[in-house]
């Protein structure tokens, strides 16, 4: 008879951490699956100065003590990729690229992936100057002209970090002010070493074998110029980790999963935490408030 398990966990960062250490402290019999690198897109953050009890802490590190307190834990993170599930029964099913595993309950914590533009030059240039991590990337374009596309937070922590190892930063957006707090704006205002480029859409990235420059049209003179850069870098938004899913359980608009005050989906014992559901805010620290209290709600469903 094949072996059902309490909870299985999809996705290992911050909410699937924090989830696999509460699952544990609570001796459940489960486990966590990860496609890629554990610790989550948090890793891709050059400093988080919002987490509480630490001041100033880079993205790699926070995700690098998180997953280290769950491995201390005894919690051992399995490198499988999510395939699909079926959660018409009780008991639910989850198929990885190493085989299929019987389980009680489910936290999805697959996060989201940055949004691509999609114009022209975008997929070809990818990877020759076109990135959408900072962080990951930054260094390459040391003492070269770059540009950051987004108005949001990402986009302008992503323009502050880059203004330390770029001779320029153009930083475009298609509004004539930013949504980013305010603090991150007066900090990023106060470096004369970044440019914004206000009311304007990248209409294409441009380069034979790297990126040379990027054009962009202004919507208010419908005018459109070229901006000499090596490196260009996306941050526009998210887009949840979904795919494996299909229509298992219920989604809004865009793909974020819905769920109740319990973080419990449409589907009874199948909960989803973090970047991947419908929230008003995706931040490290309530992801990780997500593990903690899904993993308290499922507890009361077994």
């Amino acid at each position: 008879m094949e072996k059902v398990y309490d909870l299985i966990i999809i996705g290992a960062g911050p909410a699937g951490i924090t989830a696999s250490i509460y699952a544990k402290r609570a001796m459940l019999d489960f486990l966590i699956f990860e496609k890629w690198l554990p610790g989550g897109e948090i890793a891709n953050s050059s400093e988080i100065e919002n987490y509480p009890g630490i001041n100033s802490v880079s993205g790699a590190e926070l995700a690098d003590k998180m997953v280290d307190h769950a491995k201390q834990l005894g919690v051992n993170i399995n490198l499988e990729s999510v395939e699909s599930v079926d959660f018409k029964n009780d008991i639910k099913k989850i198929i990885t690229d190493r085989g299929s595993y019987l389980t009680k309950t489910v936290i999805i914590a697959t996060g989201a992936s940055a949004k691509q533009l999609g114009v022209k030059g975008e997929e070809e240039l990818k990877g020759r100057g076109v990135s959408y991590c900072a962080v990951c990337d930054g260094a390459l374009f040391r003492g070269k002209t770059v540009a950051v596309v987004g108005g949001g937070d990402v986009a302008v922590e992503d323009a502050v970090y880059l203004s330390r190892l770029a001779k320029k930063v153009y930083i475009i957006h298609r509004r004539d002010e930013l949504r980013a707090v305010k603090h991150e704006q007066e900090k990023m205002f106060k470096l004369d070493n970044i440019e914004p480029v206000w009311n304007s859409n990248v209409v294409s990235f441009n380069g034979k074998e790297f990126l040379e420059s990027v054009t962009v049209k202004n919507k208010i003179t419908n005018e459109t110029r070229d901006l000499e850069i090596s490196g260009a870098f996306i941050a526009v938004g998210m887009t949840p980790n979904v795919d494996y899913l299909g229509n298992a359980v219920e989604q809004i608009p865009g793909g974020w999963i819905k769920t109740d005050s319990s973080l419990e989906t449409s589907v009874k014992g199948v909960y989803a935490t973090g970047d991947v559901r419908d929230t008003p805010l995706r931040q490290v620290v309530t992801s990780v408030s997500d593990g903690a209290l899904a993993v308290y709600a499922l507890q009361k469903y077994l």
